[in-house]
């Protein structure tokens, strides 16, 4: 048995439908992430199981109860938000101590959980502190922390890392996840950063137009989608319809396909004769745009030496991985 059971879940606002149909289960110690662009529900996916936001049909299990009857403060679920939601006249102990004071947790029990949490998110020496002397990410390591001190049965995050810079970010999602895998904690995070979701994810759900469009681990999402909004969202993916593959491949294809731009090889010499119309450094990688067959593509190449460069305007040869041609319906 699934430890969540999410069925037949539907919300709509002023008649307008926000997430229709939705059928997800969830093992227990899964991090799953709630995957797709802004609008698409996954936020009012997750408030609905916390509670915040009430269902309109279906049910919501959590090892075997209901949680739709009941109110937020007895489905023992904690929550992450963008916004950090500390409170500023309180120091940061006081911050993660107050779930404890609200389930009367005696006051020895709760300094010794709090002190156990501050040293799990690395913050024992800011104890004394008050929001406005920390950095962001401080600030979101104590909302953490006062997520985790009330021992809950679920932790849902709500693109917890949205407002922090690309470093910090890095850091306290690798955080995060140590801390889930030690704890053992089923997690739910929802992020519309696709690099986000396949490094911190052992499961993907994404969603468009508040449905679940495909559900996967990182690499069966990444190299098979189920269709053009999952190739276009996931990865950067060169989407061609029949008549334009088929001008590129010199065959027929049947169908709108998508080619990854890692599967593309660029050589001095090759099947598909092409031309470098621009290129990108991306750090490790270098993006070309190159036409070929009159058809332009993405192609991404390590960067492994500035000689290896290819200058715009320059005549190529491509290859192409027939494997890595995939077949969208």
């Amino acid at each position: 048995m699934s430890f969540i059971s999410i069925e037949n879940l539907q919300k709509s606002y002023t008649g307008t439908p926000v997430v229709s149909d939705i059928h997800c289960r969830i093992d227990k110690g899964e991090f799953i992430t709630l995957l797709g662009p802004s609008g698409c529900g996954k936020s009012t996916l997750l408030r609905c199981i916390a509670g915040l936001t009430p269902v309109d049909s279906g049910r919501i299990l959590l090892d075997g109860q209901d949680l739709v009857p009941l109110n937020p403060q007895k489905r023992n679920i904690g929550m992450v938000f963008q916004s950090y939601a500390l409170f500023p006249n309180m120091t940061v102990e006081q911050n993660v101590a107050f779930g404890l004071r609200m389930q009367k947790v005696s006051r020895e029990e709760s300094a010794q959980r709090v002190a156990e949490m501050l040293r799990l998110v690395e913050l024992q020496d800011f104890a004394g502190r008050y929001p406005h002397q920390l950095s962001g990410g401080q600030c979101q390591r104590v909302a953490l922390a006062r997520s985790l001190v009330t021992r809950p049965r679920l932790l849902l995050l709500d693109e917890p890392l949205s407002a922090l810079d690309a470093r910090i970010r890095k850091h306290l999602r690798e955080q995060i996840r140590a801390i889930q895998r030690e704890l053992n904690l089923t997690t739910i995070f929802v992020t519309h950063d696709q690099e986000e979701a396949l490094t911190l994810s052992d499961r993907i759900v994404l969603m468009n137009q508040g449905r679940i469009v495909q559900s996967g681990d990182a690499e069966s999402l990444y190299t098979a989608p189920v269709d053009a909004f999952a190739a276009g969202f996931i990865g950067n993916y060169n989407l061609l319809d029949a008549a334009v593959a088929s001008r590129l491949l010199q065959r027929p294809v049947a169908g709108r396909v998508a080619i990854r731009p890692e599967a593309i090889e660029l050589h001095a010499d090759g099947p598909l004769a092409g031309e470098i119309l621009s290129h990108s450094l991306l750090g490790n990688v270098i993006r070309y745009r190159v036409r070929s067959n009159e058809v332009d593509l993405v192609v991404d190449v390590l960067n492994r030496s500035a000689a290896d460069l290819k200058a715009d305007g320059q005549k190529v040869g491509l290859s192409i991985d027939p494997a890595a041609i995939c077949t969208l319906s």
